[in-house]
């Protein structure tokens, strides 16, 4: 199933339950699902 382009923060957890469900790891999964929400317009700051 693809993943939901969008900002809001439970559209990102049901993201990362996701991709978990489907066997990536959960750092892995994480770093996905905030990918998706940056392209979609979310302003969360990338790591350092």
């Amino acid at each position: 199933m693809p993943l939901i382009k969008s900002k809001s923060k439970s559209l990102i957890g049901k993201n990362i339950s996701e991709l978990e469900n489907s066997g990536h790891k959960k750092s892995q999964s994480i770093a996905i699902a905030l990918d998706v929400a940056r392209k979609a317009g979310a302003k969360i700051p990338r790591k350092k």
